[in-house]
Parts: C-alpha cells; structure tokens; sequence
C-alpha cells in the first residue's frame, strides 16, 4: 500500500533529517529504551544516531513494506522519527492511540490549524523548539521552522535546544530511499 508521501509524485514529503537535528532529542531518550523509528530506513540519522549512543533501536518504512497505520514492532517503547508532512495529523492520532511516548519531528506551519492546540491542552503534549530552521535540502530554502512535536517525553511541556549547523549535511537515508523510489517511478515518469 502506498499512502500520501510516498507515491512517486509527492517527493516534497520525503524530507530526509539531517544528523544534526536528531542529536538535541537524544538526551531525552532514557538509554534502557527501545525507539522505534516507523519512518526510517536502517542509514536514516535517527536509527544511526540512536544506535550510536547505546539505545536499541527498530525502523521500518512503507517501502520495505511495513506501513506505520497496520504494522507495530513486537517489542518498542517510544517512537522518533520525521514523519511524512501531508499525513501528520494521522501519525500523530496513530501515535496518541498506540499510548506510548513519541518525539515526531514536524514543522510549526502545524500549529496555525486548531488540532494541535486541543492536543496541547488535553494531552499535555511537548514542544522542543530549535534556535534555527533544520536545512533540509541544499538550497537552505525551508520557509518554515521545525520541532519535535512530543508526548511523555520532555521534561516541560516547552523545551529550547540549539542547533549545531554550519552547512547543509545529507542524511545518509537519501541514498536509500533513492534505491527505493526508483523501482516505482518507472512507469510514472
């Protein structure tokens, strides 16, 4: 099954998170836990960075054919990962109903919609807000900042954390997914 941002045609929803803004939620994540990042590919900055600092991890994507909305990992206690922009309301439902912490990575254009603003009052959700805009492609084009929307996870509901970028770094999943993606653009170019 393929859902909005991931069919061929909505490149503008794979945006591949550089390391360095995975780093400022690790210190969040308690070390005896296991992330599953639901979004990510085994090179994807979250699950290498994770794996780096001593926390175990398991990843899965829709193109390696488990899709967030009906798969679940035998065992896991929190997820963290950057999910598709179009469908962040669905994760983020799909995050509250499985009832176990999450630190999704989303962009604040989501706070100008009511949604999050009933979450924030009726579960207590988080917010770790960055000094900067995440470059997430070459142009340092991104018009819009980014946070990690969280729940049970901060030790406040607000959280400032600065980044640590000097210039554009390409997650090492963009490479992965490359492989990915091409055997589905033939036939829709």
């Amino acid at each position: 099954m393929i859902y909005a941002g991931y069919t061929p045609k909505k490149s503008s929803d794979e945006q591949y998170t550089p390391a360095y803004a995975v780093a400022p939620i690790i210190k969040y994540i308690p070390g005896n836990k296991i992330v599953w990042c639901p979004f990510d590919t085994e090179h994807s900055e979250y699950v290498l960075a994770l794996k780096a600092a001593g926390i175990r991890v398991v990843h899965s994507h829709i193109l390696t054919g488990e899709d967030f909305f009906v798969y679940e990992p035998e065992e896991w206690d929190l997820i963290v990962s950057n999910p598709p922009f179009s469908i962040k309301q669905k994760v983020v439902e799909r995050c509250l109903a499985l009832g176990k912490p999450f630190a999704l990575l989303l962009s604040n254009l989501w706070l100008n919609s009511s949604a999050p603003v009933h979450l924030f009052r009726e579960k207590e959700m988080q917010m770790l807000l960055f000094d900067k805009r995440i470059q997430f492609t070459e142009k340092n084009a991104a018009y819009f900042g980014s946070s990690y929307f969280c729940w049970e996870v901060l030790p406040r509901q607000i959280v400032f954390e600065n980044l640590n970028r000097s210039k554009y770094e390409e997650s090492r999943m963009a490479d992965d997914m490359k492989k990915l993606i091409k055997p589905l653009m033939n036939g829709h170019e």
